[in-house]
């Protein structure tokens, strides 16, 4: 299974990722800052504008000015290091290389589950109370923008719910695995290997595509938000979950329970009753899949999504009384 997961995992390949984005590092920077003004002024003209100044307006709340701090990092002196690891330096690289590298910002790598005191740029944010100053890009794209293609219709799928993920130093998982480990609609397993935790949870991961045979995926959030929350929605399974506390690029702020996912309680106990209902009633499951694939197709148009996080950039510096 392990060499199987290494090559066959459904997930997105980090090699090419690499090889693509660090030669967009190696170019001169005037190749794509020459060409701003005219990619951003296109938006007016394009007939997904509303669409795409609609989607700028969700990640980037800020309305009115707000001066950053005089020693607030410059985007010239952007670095991978430890705190700023590969991705987070490629992915924020791919949007900042197109502007002046004189320019201010505060950026927040990482998982973050809180609102910054000033407008900073961040993969994540609460969804809840004024998240104004969490600014959201694009962030750790290879890990999260996961999306499959899946050849199984979901009557042809097991009546049960699959999870595979990090149990550890995370209550809220912890408790849905004491509640549900030996149920038998519920196959669930944790990955790491933590001596805290019962040994009869530590399974091998397994892959993607292995997911897609049970018609249900728990896709509870980690750190931050749940990461195979895309992938399950690209899919003919459907993710069951409490309402998402967070939120990233896909905006899960924006589901709606039942209509894109299957809502349970935050104490999870009305699951089985939840899973029972659209087993018997596949038509209304078939629906919630339909919705779901069409709400993930909206980020497979890369140019568009480029775009929308170049505007998100040049509206921050903006708000930040930069332009």
């Amino acid at each position: 299974m392990n060499l199987k997961f290494l090559f066959a995992s459904g997930k997105n390949a980090k090699l090419p990722y690499y090889i693509r984005n660090y030669a967009k590092v190696i170019l001169p920077k005037y190749v794509f800052q020459s060409r701003l003004s005219k990619k951003l002024e296109s938006i007016k003209s394009r007939p997904d504008a509303n669409y795409i100044t609609s989607r700028v307006e969700y990640y980037n709340k800020l309305h009115t000015a707000q001066e950053l701090p005089e020693s607030s990092q410059r985007f010239g002196e952007l670095k991978k290091s430890k705190k700023v690891k590969s991705v987070y330096f490629l992915d924020a690289y791919r949007v900042i290389s197109w502007f002046k590298g004189s320019f201010k910002w505060n950026y927040v790598p990482g998982d973050v589950t809180y609102i910054p005191e000033i407008p900073s740029i961040v993969k994540s944010r609460p969804i809840s109370g004024d998240n104004s100053n969490s600014v959201l890009l694009k962030l750790d794209e290879v890990r999260h923008f996961i999306f499959i293609r899946d050849r199984l219709k979901f009557n042809e799928k097991l009546d049960r719910i699959i999870f595979r993920g990090k149990v550890d130093n995370k209550p809220h998982r912890i408790a849905f695995m004491e509640k549900y480990f030996h149920h038998p609609m519920c196959d669930l397993g944790n990955i790491t290997k933590k001596k805290t935790l019962p040994p009869e949870w530590t399974v091998e991961k397994c892959t993607l595509y292995h997911h897609l045979q049970y018609k249900f995926v728990l896709a509870l959030e980690g750190n931050d938000v749940a990461s195979n929350l895309k992938w399950i929605m690209s899919s003919n399974s459907i993710a069951v979950m409490p309402t998402p506390k967070f939120e990233t690029w896909f905006m899960e702020g924006k589901l709606i329970a039942n209509h894109h996912y299957i809502q349970i309680k935050d104490d999870y106990s009305d699951l089985e009753e939840r899973l029972n209902y659209y087993i018997e009633n596949q038509e209304e499951a078939n629906q919630i899949i339909r919705n779901a694939n069409k709400y993930v197709s909206q980020f497979f148009d890369k140019e568009r999504e480029h775009l929308i996080g170049l505007a998100v950039m040049n509206k921050y510096l903006e708000k930040t009384d930069q332009k």
